[in-house]
């Protein structure tokens, strides 16, 4: 193809077409399944995918045809069906995957920005959405218009977009069984619900951690008490519950103690993160918004990002069974209850994870406590296949034509369920699995944004590879 049409088709999209678009998604307050328990009823899920399916419809796809579907009681899901160009029929199907549900708003937001208010500043578009993972339909639908206009191949694509992603997708698993004949047989898996530490090349992950999540209460007295006169006769319940995380966890060193939350780091794994150390020390260093004074766990940048892919961390992220300090009496409560966020290592076993925090939490309670274990959810990370010549190559082209510099791999902290169940559906195929997201996107939390030039590149780069892989 020729890189300038690919270009010039891109950018044109992208400032015409994709900005208005992409800002009137981030307008609607499609919040995941797991926080708007009503979702089926505020319509901002199925508000979402409608409002996508029919920009993509306004589109030049040749024979493509679309489709929202909707399991009974599952969260809704567009699918995209694009024929291959003449001469690519048999190169299996291009599976492009993004989603369209939100995390919540949080507060905090700067002045003048808001979750669904999109704003343009600076070359970024703001709002919630708006990088995590709302352009990634429009990306993967422009990048496939450059492939035609540039003259270029691609293979059969099928895009699917979900709205239960920030739930952990658990309605996905239903719904590629569902679709799987007509998926059909996946030969490449492009993922854009990633990115990397800069926006200077194109970056990719090779693997993502699993994860593992559930409630835990340690209840000892039958009714709260007087902690004058309790005290010293009846443990309190969060020191119980302190006493059994330590069990798991090393609170001094954040280490997990469980032999089945940990693996060996492949080789290959090892090395792409040892060569992202040396060219970005500080990278993770000064990735977070620290208090004056704090630090993170370790100045050495390959032990931070062996910490943030390979190793598994626990994490506290909700709590019961505590009143308000303005409201705090003197008083031995009755019950104390933690949300325990686990990440695991690409290839541990999840469940045999969750069964061994299970034990160590609920094995000789101190003072003979009741342990009440709630909403387990356990989930298996991925790492990526070994790469085929003709993706190596493609990266490499994109890499000097489009950025002008390497590209780069390494692990990603957070989990894609999707990916790892496509790896055990699909294990012939290659995985592209990158994005627009940047360490200061500011996913989850306030002032949400994109870095539009960044996201016209990875677009550019991505119908690069859908014709490499059709020639490959």
């Amino acid at each position: 193809m020729e890189q300038k049409s690919v270009r010039e088709s891109v950018v044109s999209s992208w400032t015409d077409d994709v900005v208005p678009s992409l800002s009137g998604l981030v307008a609607i307050p499609a919040l995941s399944p797991a926080f708007d328990a009503g979702w089926a009823d505020t319509g901002h899920l199925a508000a979402a995918v409608e409002h996508v399916r029919a920009w993509i419809a306004g589109r030049d796809l040749p024979g493509a045809t679309l489709e929202a579907v909707q399991l009974e009681g599952r969260t809704p899901l567009l699918l995209v069906d694009v024929p291959a160009t003449p001469g690519a029929a048999d190169k299996g199907t291009v599976l492009m995957y993004g989603h369209l549900d939100k995390q919540p708003p949080v507060g905090g937001w700067s002045e003048g920005l808001g979750p669904w208010t999109p704003v343009i500043r600076d070359g970024r578009l703001y709002g919630r959405g708006s990088v995590d993972d709302g352009y990634s339909g429009y990306a993967a639908t422009t990048a496939i218009e450059a492939v035609h206009a540039a003259g270029g191949e691609h293979a059969r694509i099928v895009l699917l977009l979900e709205t239960g992603e920030e739930s952990g997708s658990p309605d996905l698993p239903a719904y590629v069984e569902h679709l799987a004949d007509r998926i059909g047989e996946v030969s490449l898996v492009v993922c854009l619900d990633a990115g990397g530490s800069d926006y200077e090349r194109l970056w990719l992950v090779t693997s993502l951690r699993g994860m593992l999540h559930l409630d835990v209460t340690v209840q000892l007295l039958g009714s709260a008490q007087h902690s004058g006169v309790a005290s010293g006769v009846v443990a309190s319940s969060f020191r119980i519950l302190r006493h059994l995380l330590e069990r798991i966890e090393d609170s001094a060193t954040g280490e997990l103690l469980l032999d089945e939350l940990k693996v060996d780091v492949p080789a290959n794994r090892l090395a792409e993160l040892k060569a992202v150390a040396q060219d970005f020390p500080d990278a993770l260093v000064t990735a977070f918004p620290l208090v004056e004074g704090g630090r993170v766990i370790t100045e050495d940048a390959l032990e931070l990002a062996l910490n943030n892919t390979w190793r598994p961390t626990l994490s506290v992220i909700g709590a019961d069974g505590f009143p308000k300090p303005a409201d705090a009496g003197n008083v031995l409560r009755q019950s104390t209850t933690l949300t325990l966020s686990f990440r695991l290592p690409p290839t541990a076993d999840a469940e045999k994870a969750l069964e061994a925090v299970k034990q160590a939490l609920t094995t000789d309670v101190p003072y003979g406590a009741k342990v009440t274990l709630g909403s387990p959810q356990a989930e298996n990370g991925w790492n990526a296949p070994t790469e085929s010549p003709w993706l190596t190559a493609a990266l490499r082209r994109v890499s000097d034509e489009v950025f002008g510099r390497p590209h780069r791999a390494t692990g990603m902290g957070g989990s894609i369920p999707f990916m790892g169940l496509l790896s055990r559906k699909y294990p012939e195929a290659q995985f592209l699995v990158t994005g627009a997201c940047g360490a200061d996107s500011n996913i989850h939390v306030p002032d949400e944004w994109l870095h539009l030039d960044y996201a016209q590149q990875v677009t550019e780069a991505v119908a690069h590879i859908l014709d490499a892989h059709a020639r490959g």
